[in-house]
């Protein structure tokens, strides 16, 4: 059998399952085991996969496929020779080694987020158990296609979803915070349609690598107004996705109004659309040193924005928000240089970060399951009530911080080399400068929620902690260690999606 016929399935399956969970959420043990069975496919799909395309209606490339033979004389002379026998005529999902080992990572963040959404809740929602895998199944979508198009419209529907799960958290606020994310994405949404609109009406194509040949080989001006006019949108909602500068603070309240399985999917998104859309704009614009610059530029704003306003939170989950997206300014760094190396370097972070954030959502989640509180200034003496919670989380903050021998230390120490190698020693000692901030960031979070005198006015819950909850973060904790021991495991791969993303 061809192994080929996973890579849609990635993308399918979780559809499917979100259709059918909303549809029988009222039978809630059907609803459970459905979510169970679809949660436990999302890692174990790439993993069985073979490399390789697929093509959507089996429409493969004019030179691969049968199509020219299908067309009239004329035509084929016309085609036969020249650029357009490589077009792909259909939407096309491309799977490597590094997109495998990204969809694993993601497919297991999605996995746990439903485990934890069920083992947490006295009663699972179908609705919410509908935007998870709705949303799983539009990040798979963004790492695999190679139709721009098609990306956008993931992006849009992960953007929908996004809000819907604010609005079914029901905590203080998020109604309002729903509303402005939503008006916000109607102008990013809108800028990045029409940079794809730009290029289709310039190239004809929407298909990435279609797009990439038609510039390269003088079919369009690479330096048309036009085209820069293209670029600046779509870095516009590169921005939005990511919750980069100027919507980091949008961004880092989305992320507070969400439960944490929740918020473990929601900074999924931006990870995955800060790397997905940010090499579309590499395979594109790589000539454009203004764009590379742009990008560079607001990462570095991104990087220390986010740790300045985690320092003068005494909202954790706003602390775990803001430092979630000054993280995202690592990856952009990686993808801004431009290099093999450094993009390689930027995607390995990005693997890192969709573990430890989500890992640090769970463990601060724990802290709000046993107190209802996320004010730090109420909060102490939590290593009584729930020490092994609080050593893992406390593991999770170094982990993010870039403390050795964990896995975010190696994908900062190589952004540090790739940005000496590319000749900016400043940057280097900005990012080490940074990464020990939040290191002494979490040493005042560690100290204040767990290991100062508990308030007198602290009511702490005698409710068990969900074991579903502990093995989860153990089995995170387990993945930063291996992958901070043994980092080619995954870089080796990482390094194939880099090249091709530089070349034409």
């Amino acid at each position: 059998m061809d192994g080929t016929i996973f890579i849609p399935l990635m993308v399918i399956i979780p559809m499917i399952c979100a259709i059918l969970v909303n549809l029988i959420h009222g039978s809630e043990k059907i609803t459970k085991v459905i979510a169970w069975i679809a949660a436990i496919c999302l890692p174990i799909i790439p993993l069985v996969a073979t490399y390789g395309n697929h093509f959507f209606g089996a429409y493969k490339p004019l030179l691969a496929g049968n199509v020219s033979s299908l067309l009239p004389q004329a035509s084929q002379a016309i085609i036969s020779g020249s650029i357009l026998e490589i077009f792909h005529p259909a939407i096309t999902y491309a799977f490597g080694p590094g997109q495998q080992v990204i969809l694993f990572v993601l497919g297991l963040v999605a996995m746990c987020a439903v485990f934890i959404s069920i083992a947490e809740t006295k009663k699972t929602s179908g609705v919410y158990l509908f935007m998870l895998f709705m949303l799983s199944a539009a990040l798979m979508a963004f790492i695999l296609t190679d139709d721009i198009f098609n990306l956008y419209v993931f992006f849009e529907i992960a953007a929908l979803v996004q809000v819907g799960l604010i609005l079914v958290s029901r905590v203080k606020g998020n109604y309002e915070t729903g509303l402005k994310y939503m008006l916000l994405g109607e102008i990013g949404g809108s800028f990045m349609l029409a940079g794809i609109a730009v290029l289709l009406g310039l190239t004809g194509n929407v298909n990435i690598s279609d797009i990439v040949i038609m510039i390269h080989a003088g079919a369009v001006n690479p330096y048309n107004p036009v085209l820069l006019f293209a670029a600046g949108m779509l870095i516009y909602g590169w921005l939005y996705a990511t919750g980069l500068p100027p919507f980091n603070a949008i961004k880092s309240e989305i992320y507070s109004k969400g439960l944490p399985s929740g918020s473990m999917i929601l900074q999924a998104f931006s990870v995955i659309g800060c790397i997905s859309i940010g090499l579309v704009i590499i395979r594109i614009f790589g000539y454009l040193p203004t764009a590379q610059m742009a990008m560079l530029a607001v990462s570095v704003i991104a990087m220390i924005l986010g740790i300045c306003m985690a320092m003068v939170q005494d909202d954790y989950k706003r602390i775990i928000a803001y430092l979630a997206v000054g993280e995202l300014g690592y990856i952009g760094v990686g993808l801004g240089l431009g290099t093999p190396y450094s993009i390689t370097a930027g995607l390995f972070q990005a693997v890192n970060e969709l573990v430890v954030t989500s890992f640090l959502f769970i463990g601060f989640g724990l802290v709000l399951y046993k107190t209802k509180t996320s004010k730090i200034s109420k909060l102490g003496g939590l290593l009584e009530y729930m020490p092994t919670a609080a050593l893992l989380t406390v593991l999770a903050g170094f982990t993010m911080a870039g403390v050795p021998p964990f896995n975010v230390f190696q994908s900062k120490y190589m952004l540090c080399q790739a940005a000496l190698q590319a000749g900016i020693p400043e940057l280097a000692i900005i990012m080490i400068i940074l990464s020990i901030v939040t290191f002494l960031a979490f040493l005042k979070i560690a100290y204040a929620v767990f290991l100062r005198p508990k308030p007198d006015e602290l009511e702490v819950s005698s409710a068990k902690l969900p074991k579903t909850t502990i093995v989860v973060m153990t089995v995170f904790l387990i993945i930063c260690l291996i992958i901070g021991l043994f980092p080619s495991l995954v870089t080796s791969k990482l390094a194939v999606m880099a090249l091709g993303a530089l070349a034409l």
